[in-house]
């Protein structure tokens, strides 16, 4: 038996894994506030599972706050199965969540790094002196929305790279330094989270850069090369055209002159043939 023969609530949840986004905390909300103008739920039951879903970080969190409530259909309150992204984009809302694994960085006569898969807490504060830092956020998820950044840096400097899509805000302040407000005022994409940079740098400076990952950078070098290829291979397709264009009247020409003297080698054997059958009589 399939799965397409088992009744609707029979079936089985799709992901329950798989990270929940506002919208859909939202319509779960929707759907309690429903309930509750319907006398379903009481003002008590309504703000226990109002709580619980804006607190749910994955659809398997989800699906029993409505459960019970009709129109839910299977287990699951909301689509779990999302449609696929468009290549290169980025599943926001899937990266912001989650427990920080690093809070802050000391860079003294040293320097200090924070790159690859990390998840970037609410608040980061860095310190750096005749030393510096790096903060690389281009793979790492966020235990917020907005991930403030707080950089101390004296007679040294620390570097914050972003990648595409995520809105920079630049408040610190610097005295014979500075903070870099080159990526400011880059809108960020929907759902993606906000970076706040604050602090103060003294002869020292804060820089921030905007770069692709490494397996975007990877995605789109492999693009370039197909689209290279192809660009090969239609030149190579012109080239053949042209030239059948150019010599398609001598290729004809010498068709006939091949099959003229095919003729004449044919008669030529023929009168060869008659010759040795006139000898033969004779």
């Amino acid at each position: 038996m399939t799965d397409e023969s088992l009744p609707e609530r029979a079936k089985p949840p799709a992901a329950p894994d798989l990270r929940a986004s506002d919208a859909d905390r939202e319509q779960v909300a929707e759907r309690l506030r429903d309930a509750l103008a319907e006398g379903r739920l009481d003002m008590e039951e309504f703000g226990e599972r109002l709580e619980a879903t804006y607190k749910a970080r994955t659809y398997g969190e989800l699906e029993p706050i409505t459960h019970d409530l009709p129109g839910a259909g299977v287990a699951a309150p909301v689509n779990l199965v999302k449609e696929p992204l468009p290549e290169g984009a980025v599943d926001w809302p899937a990266r912001i969540g989650g427990e920080a694994t690093s809070t802050w960085g000391v860079g003294i006569l040293s320097g200090f790094q924070r790159k690859g898969r990390w998840t970037a807490p609410r608040r980061f504060t860095c310190f750096a002196f005749w030393g510096g830092g790096e903060i690389d956020l281009r793979e790492a998820n966020f235990e917020a929305g907005e991930v403030v950044v707080n950089c101390v840096a004296i007679m040294g400097g620390v570097n914050v790279v972003v990648p595409p899509g995520v809105e920079v805000v630049v408040r610190g302040i610097g005295i014979m330094g500075g903070f870099d407000h080159g990526q400011e005022g880059v809108p960020g994409d929907p759902g993606a989270p906000r970076v706040v940079l604050t602090g103060f740098a003294f002869w020292g400076g804060v820089g921030v850069d905007r770069k692709l990952t490494r397996a975007e950078q990877q995605r789109r070098k492999e693009e370039r090369r197909r689209e290279k290829l192809e660009r090969k291979a239609e030149r190579r397709e012109e080239l053949e055209s042209r030239r059948d264009r150019h010599y398609g009247p001598h290729a004809d020409r010498m068709d006939r002159h091949r099959r003229r003297a095919e003729d004449h080698l044919d008669r030529l054997e023929e009168r060869r043939e008659r010759r040795d059958r006139h000898r033969g009589r004779d």
